[in-house]
Parts: C-alpha cells; sequence; structure tokens
C-alpha cells in the first residue's frame, strides 16, 4: 500500500496562529469535537498521557499530527474510541480481544488486531499495515470521540521521541502553536502510556509495556504473553530504541551523582553525592510505584530544564507498573535516532 505524501497533504492547510488551553468542561469538549469534525487537530486528556488527538478516518487531519509532532510515517498510530461498538466498526476481534476489551476497558490496555475488511480507518494511521492499535480511553477524551461519531488517532501530544506530556501546559511547551487547541484536565492520574498487546498472531504479545502490568493480562487470559522482541518490526508505537527522551543525557541504574548531573530519586535511599546534584526530584518517596509513574514524565521535564549536564538515575525495581517505568527510562537513555 502507497501511503500519502504528509508534506504535500499539510502545506496547503493554513497554520494555527496561536495555541489555546481552555478547561475541559462539556463547552470544552463541543469545541473540540467541532474542531476534529472540520479536519483539525486538538490535545485531548487521557488518564495516560495527553494526546494530539485528529479524526481517524480524514487523511488529511492524520498528516497534522505528523506534521505537527515531525514524527516518520512508518510508526503507527494508536485509534481511540468511545466504546467496543465504535471499535468493531473497523477492528476485528476475537475471543482474547474480547476478554481483555471486557475487563481493562475503559482504561490503560490498547489491542493490536486485525484491520477489517473495508475499514474506513486511513492508512497513515496504521502505516499501511493490515492491523490496527485501538484503545478505550477513560475521561474527557472519550467524551470527545462520543460527540465526534469518529475514532480519533491520538498519540502524545510532543515533539516525536521526546518526553510525553502529562499536563496541558507541558503540551504547549513541547508544541506550541502546532496544536492549536488544548483541553486542560489537571495532570494525568496514570502517567505512562497504555500497554500494548498483539492479538493478530498465534500467541499475545506485548509490544510496549504501561499502565495495566501484564500479570494482571495475563490472568484474564490464562496464559502467558510474550515479550517483544528488541530488533522487532515496529507494529505500534513506543517501540523505537529513542523514545520518551529529554534533551539531556540519562543515566541509568545511577549508584552516585556526578559532578554537573540532576538526580531523578526512588524511594527512601541515598546514593553518594546526592548533596552535590545541580537539582533534585524524587519519583516516590515511599516507593510507591504508582506514584513513580504518575510523576515521571513531569519530573524527567523538571530536570531537563535545570541547567544540569546530565541526568543520573537511580534503580527503580522492575515489577508491576515499574516494568513500564524502566521501559520507559531505557529508551530516554538509548542512543538518540534521526528519523
Amino acid at each position: 500500500m502507497v501511503l500519502p505524501d504528509v508534506a504535500n497533504e499539510t502545506l496547503t492547510r493554513a497554520r494555527p496562529s496561536a495555541s489555546v488551553i481552555v478547561p475541559a468542561d462539556g463547552r470544552g469538549v463541543d469545541r473540540a469535537a467541532r474542531l476534529l469534525a472540520g479536519g483539525g487537530i486538538a490535545a485531548l486528556p487521557t488518564e495516560t498521557v495527553y494526546g494530539l488527538a485528529a479524526d481517524a478516518t480524514n487523511g488529511e487531519a492524520v498528516a497534522r499530527i505528523f506534521e505537527a509532532k515531525r514524527r516518520p510515517r512508518f510508526n503507527p498510530l494508536i485509534c481511540h474510541v468511545d466504546g467496543p461498538a465504535m471499535a468493531r466498526r473497523f477492528a476485528r476481534f476475537g475471543d482474547l480481544a474480547e476478554r481483555l476489551a471486557d475487563r481493562f476497558w475503559p482504561g490503560p490496555l490498547t489491542l493490536v488486531v486485525p484491520l477489517a475488511e473495508g475499514a474506513a480507518i486511513h492508512p497513515l494511521v496504521t502505516a499501511g499495515l493490515d492491523t490496527v492499535a485501538v484503545r478505550m480511553p477513560r475521561g474527557v477524551a472519550r467524551d470527545v470521540i462520543a460527540a465526534l461519531g469518529s475514532p480519533v488517532a491520538a498519540p502524545s501530544a510532543n515533539r516525536s521521541g521526546r518526553i510525553s506530556p502529562t499536563t496541558a501546559r507541558a503540551v504547549r511547551d513541547s508544541l506550541g502553536d502546532e496544536a492549536p487547541l488544548i483541553l486542560d484536565a489537571g495532570p494525568a492520574r496514570v502517567g505512562v502510556e497504555s500497554t500494548i498487546i498483539d492479538l493478530s498472531g498465534d500467541r499475545p504479545v506485548c509490544l510496549r509495556p504501561g499502565g495495566i502490568a501484564l500479570a494482571d493480562i495475563e490472568q484474564v487470559i490464562d496464559q502467558p504473553v510474550t515479550r517483544a522482541d528488541a530488533d522487532a518490526a515496529i507494529s505500534a508505537p513506543g517501540m523505537l530504541r529513542s523514545h520518551y527522551a529529554p534533551g539531556l543525557p540519562v543515566r541509568l541504574n545511577a549508584t552516585d551523582v556526578r559532578p554537573g548531573e540532576a538526580l531523578l530519586a526512588f524511594g527512601s535511599g541515598r546514593i553518594a553525592g546526592a548533596g552535590s546534584a545541580v537539582a533534585g526530584v524524587n519519583l516516590s518517596p515511599s516507593g510507591d510505584l504508582t506514584e513513580a509513574a504518575a510523576n515521571l514524565f513531569a519530573m524527567l521535564d523538571e530536570l531537563d530544564r535545570s541547567g544540569a549536564a546530565a541526568i543520573a538515575v537511580m534503580t527503580i525495581p522492575a515489577d508491576g507498573l515499574g516494568e513500564a517505568i524502566n521501559d520507559r527510562l531505557a529508551r530516554a537513555a538509548a542512543p538518540r535516532e534521526t528519523p
């Protein structure tokens, strides 16, 4: 399948003149839905992070997401729906998908399933694949989708590869006027993106750990979930080696703080040199992984602006939500890739 050229589709449209943050109330929901219906884009709050949304059936609108984020076209987008009925209009659900959707939707779980024949989802959303990633978010984003009556494509509302935004202000700091409308519902509750499970093959595969622990998923489907190989082809968001990255270098599992570094701490322990850190924040002084996940991106962004030369990160347990936190930190610390 040949994908349309993003640049050619988007350069003909007028660029937004200003970015506006409005409350995520009924008027804000209606305003966002009308903007999306007209082929525009808007930043919407979800329980995971803020997403940059467009009507998933409108290729020109979806192309504006790629342009605003500077996102490579080979990287698929997640389709967000207001419920299972909307999802079944363009996606084929098997038994495992039905069970997981019934247990975890609405919530931070994305399912990769076969694309239905004749589905109206634009190929820019799926990167030309015969599968589609679909999720049902909580809260305001779901209200906007219901008002629009169409699924929306909505990756995180930030420059591609950089720190995901968990507040409306972080969206504007990252995208500026490229996000003409931002609905403000306060800080995202979960703070890391959704778990992505690929159900299109013979066995379930985790393409990205996220807001739901894999142990909870395995309990529902009564079988193990395989972790995707590091060299697997990109078939869902968040699979690039370098992703969720601040501008500063990130050093993981630090046992000391080196001169010029800022410290991203976790738990009640201290490491050598912590007192001389350029800046320091603690994801969770009590060692609560849920609190740490909610604070991760905002605190990384804070340290990125601290004037430090690098960010030292203390060791974080890998169980439960710790798997998602460590996945984001590993990608933040990876050598930077230029799409």
